[in-house]
């Protein structure tokens, strides 16, 4: 059954959770990045895991502005610190940034504009850039149009960095679940996208910052939660056949995205698997690259290391 979504006022309050532990060299870019909007009001609140490094004292430097409000205290990992902030806003609008992720300029006031213009939308995203350790843009590109089957297929995604949503989802929702610690943002975009209008906005939100400390390197735990978010969910238990199919065909191919194995056999006995449970998912060309092209490459440049080492050594042999 689809959440009923008040009207949202003239300006609506825009509240922003972020999630900390030991991210004291980001986060201060990551809160600059919101006090920095043309759009007011915000509220940001920072649920730090107490931190050991240098986070506490960036918080502390920003005084008694009161934008911005934190708590420093031990929690059970990000899923926690993530509730208990959600426990805290007050927002119409909400969101969640990453301590290590930055939005763009002109973000919370396209996202109001957008929200305004349907008030029945109830789940907002857009798309981000990949920026390395110091900030430096590594990647770009769009992200596919939103379809839930789309969704369910992976052929377009919800960043969390640029992700926005209406606080009744969460009031009818609850907010992010422990059983699913590696995948939990995943699973609340699909629920809310399961019970409300989703809308993709064509425009840059984000910056995610890719570092070597980050969750999403954890790909066989991705792979449990997110199979475990499409076995328990009862929407997709209820929802018309193409959608069960779609989902089960997602869970093979979220296993070829991370690949735990890093073998290619792995990879095209999952995608035959995503191919069976629904047709649109059939990637015969992505079949043969894994089971005949990548092993002949890699057979190729093998062969090509060999007859080059026994040729260097030749040459290298006394005249």
């Amino acid at each position: 059954m689809p959440i009923a979504l008040g009207p949202l006022p003239s300006q609506p309050l825009v509240s922003i959770v972020v999630p900390s532990y030991n991210q004291g060299k980001y986060i201060r870019a990551t809160i600059d990045s919101i006090l920095g909007q043309d759009y007011r009001p915000i509220q940001i609140v920072v649920m730090d895991g107490g931190s050991r490094d240098e986070t506490v004292s960036v918080l502390q430097s920003y005084g008694e502005l009161p934008e911005l409000e934190w708590i420093s205290e031990p929690d059970a990992g990000v899923v926690d610190a993530v509730n208990k902030g959600f426990a805290r806003v007050r927002g119409d609008i909400v969101a969640i940034q990453s301590s290590d992720d930055c939005y763009l300029p002109g973000t919370l006031r396209t996202v109001v504009k957008t929200f305004h213009a349907d008030e029945q939308l109830g789940l907002l995203y857009g798309d981000t850039v990949k920026v390395n350790a110091s900030g430096v843009e590594i990647a770009r590109h769009q992200i596919g149009p939103y379809s839930l089957l789309n969704l369910l297929r992976l052929r377009t995604w919800i960043p969390q960095p640029s992700a926005f949503f209406r606080r009744e989802m969460l009031d009818v929702l609850g907010g992010w679940d422990p059983r699913i610690p590696y995948a939990p943002d995943t699973d609340l975009w699909l629920r809310m996208a399961m019970r409300t209008v989703v809308k993709k906005c064509d425009h840059v939100f984000s910056q995610r910052r890719m570092h070597g400390e980050q969750r999403d390197t954890q790909a066989a735990k991705i792979i449990r939660d997110y199979a475990l978010m499409i076995d328990q969910s009862p929407d997709i238990a209820a929802a018309p056949l193409e959608v069960r199919r779609a989902a089960q065909a997602g869970k093979h191919l979220m296993r070829v995205r991370y690949n735990p194995t890093g073998g290619n056999w792995y990879a095209a006995r999952n995608l035959i698997q995503a191919g069976m449970y629904d047709r649109n998912c059939w990637n015969w060309h992505g079949i043969i690259n894994y089971l005949c092209w990548f092993p002949t490459r890699k057979m190729l440049s093998r062969c090509k290391r060999m007859i080059l080492g026994r040729a260097n050594a030749v040459r290298e042999l006394p005249r």
